[in-house]
Parts: C-alpha cells; structure tokens; sequence
C-alpha cells in the first residue's frame, strides 16, 4: 500500500464527438464520509457509448457534464479515508455503486439512488468525476466489500451491467421453475445468462450477431437462437410449444420487445431492459388477453446490489468472463472505439496493465 500519494494524476474525460480527452488532474482528497479509490478496473458501458462518447444528451435521466471524468462501473482499492467513514479501512477491496442520491427521499431511503428526482444526485462518470481515472472519491454509501473470491474486474462488472440484469431478473421472479428467454446478447444480456442460470432457469438466448451467439454458447445459455424471421417458432418449439414463463429483453429494439411479448407464455412475465426505441403493440391479443405482466426496470437498489455480490461469492461466478477486450488506462481511445463496433462483450479498463508494462520496463524486459 501507498505511503504516500502522488499530486497528480491521469484520468480521461469524453468531450463528446467520439472523442477520448486524457487530462492531468489533481489527486481527490476524501471528503467526510468519503473514501480514496486507487482504481483497479473500470468498464465500459452503452450508455456511455451512446449518450456521452458520441453526443451529450439527457435521454437516461439526467444531464451529462462536460468537465467531469468519465466512467461509471467502478472497482478498486481504499487508500485514503475521510471523516466519518467507518465501514472502510485502507486496503480494502470495494465494487461501487455508480450513483449517489440526495439520502433523503423515497426512493434513496429504498436504496435506489438510481430513482432519485433531488438535484444533488450525482452519478459518477457523468455528473462527478468517475472511474476512468489512476484515482476517484467515492461517498462510503456508495461502496460495497468486495468478497475475495471476487477479482477488481469482477467487480467493475457489477455495479451497473450485472445490477441491471439482477434486478429485472427478480422483477420477474425468476427461478428454477422458469425458461427465460433473453432477446438480445450483449453485455447486460451475457449478464441475464448468466445470472438466470444461476437462479436454476432454462435460458433460451436470442441474438442477430454471430460474435454475441457465440459468447451466450459458451457461458451457458441452453439455446443461442437466430434473430431471425423464424425465431418464435424456434422459441415455441424449445418451450413445449407453450412460451416461456419469462422474457427479458435486453435489446432496446422495437423487434425484440413485440417477440417477447410473442414468446411470453400465458400468466408470463416480460421485462423490458434495454435503453431507448420504442415499440408498437396491439394489447388485446399480446397483453390482456394472455394475462401477461409487463415490467420496466432500471438498474438496482444498493441493497440489491449486495445480495447480488453475495450470489457471486456463493456460486462462484466470475462476472469478468464476458470481458473480451482488455485495456491500460492510456489506451481508453482504442477501448472505446473497439466497444463501438458493436461485436464485443464487455471492454475493460484493467488499471493494473499500465503498472504491469511499468514493471517491465524498469527491469528491463
């Protein structure tokens, strides 16, 4: 651990106009109630992609500064503490929730900062500096122990990516009474794999892109189907013809929100996940009529999100194996513009790289 700590440091902001701006910032002192992160990973979201990389928008909830440092899916390590912290120490290992709310209202007395409406929320990445940095302050509310079976990768999965899943998941019950089918494979839907499994489902896993199929084939899901023409069929004929007791879309796409009202079994449960789109649908014959419940979810409580890390821990699920692109702080440009063809699963920012190459220069090697 750290003795003493540097002045400055490299952290990367997202000017917009699909841009990566590195800037040399002070190091965060701690506040009360506040911790110091060294940061150990950090990922990489679509909404970050969407709403920050290309353009500044407010389409998820809540305006996105321009001087902040960006990055919301944070893990890493305490090295300093503030006033009034007494959960934490230094060195220990947290996962971090990615938004604080004002503390006060309904829904952040709930734990769902997320659902804040007072102007001091702040989600990290967006409206404070965030993850994508050498070091963050982070509000001791917002930190969770990470177990140690779990890596500093693992938990950068967590927050947001596996929290969201987790959540629509228990929206719906799921358990391992169910067939789950989830329209739409990328990195929250890899998670709804996942985690479905793990709650003893049969997932059925949906997908136009043969990279995202090939993926759900190998963390398990028990049918990886083609988003094609054909695909209810397929559905009906791996659910007994019946449809699936659960169906999660996670696509944000008009197509795969109506086929999950299609694929829904009679007294189902659908759970739209997926940011943005629309969808159009006739309610007589794909909603009332087959009793269906139809449920919109957004990310996690905090409560939630440390049953969550418990779940992992019990079962011993590594998050980070849907990680297929590693990069250093450095090379955050080339990690978003690899994350915006759309084939990958999740691209992290693994902060020990810079200090691994480091490691070998100064030997030599």
């Amino acid at each position: 651990m750290e003795s003493k700590l540097p002045e400055k440091m490299l952290g990367m902001k997202l000017p917009g106009d699909a841009k990566v701006q590195p800037v040399e910032v002070d190091v965060p002192k701690p506040g009360p109630g506040q911790v110091l992160l060294k940061m150990k990973a950090a990922s990489l979201c679509g909404s970050d992609l969407k709403y920050i990389y290309y353009e500044h928008t407010d389409k998820t909830g809540g305006a996105r500064y321009d001087d902040v440092i960006a990055g919301h899916e944070p893990s890493g390590q305490v090295v300093a503490v503030g006033e009034k912290v007494d959960d934490f120490k230094v060195g220990d290992r947290v996962v971090v929730y990615h938004i604080q709310g004002c503390g006060y209202c309904d829904e952040c007395r709930k734990g769902f900062f997320i659902n804040c409406q007072q102007p001091e929320r702040r989600a990290y990445g967006w409206q404070r500096d965030g993850a994508l940095a050498e070091y963050m302050a982070a509000d001791a509310s917002t930190c969770i122990h990470l177990p140690d079976f779990l890596t500093y990768e693992d938990g950068a999965m967590i927050a947001c990516g596996f929290g969201t899943a987790y959540q629509g998941l228990l929206r719906a019950n799921v358990s391992g009474n169910d067939r789950v089918l989830v329209m739409g494979l990328g990195p929250v839907g890899q998670a709804a794999v996942i985690l479905a499994k793990a709650l003893g489902a049969e997932v059925i896993g949906v997908d136009i892109s043969e990279e995202r199929m090939a993926m759900a084939e190998k963390i398990g899901a028990d049918y990886v189907l083609k988003g094609d023409d054909d695909v209810i069929e397929k559905i009906m004929a791996a659910a007994d013809g019946k449809g699936v007791e659960v169906a999660v879309d996670c696509s944000g796409s008009a197509v795969g929100r109506h086929r999950c009202l299609e694929a829904a079994r009679m007294w189902g449960n659908v759970v739209y996940l997926g940011e943005q789109g629309t969808v159009t649908f006739e309610p007589s014959p794909l909603l009332l009529h087959k009793n269906l419940t139809l449920h919109g979810s957004w990310v996690t409580s905090v409560g939630n999100m440390e049953k969550l890390v418990e779940l992992l821990d019990r079962k011993k699920i590594h998050p980070s194996q849907i990680i297929t692109h590693r990069f250093p702080l450095e090379e955050t440009a080339q990690a978003f513009e690899v994350f915006a063809t759309g084939k990958t699963g999740k691209v992290c920012i693994n902060h020990e790289m810079r200090r691994e190459t480091e490691q070998e220069q100064e030997s030599g090697r």
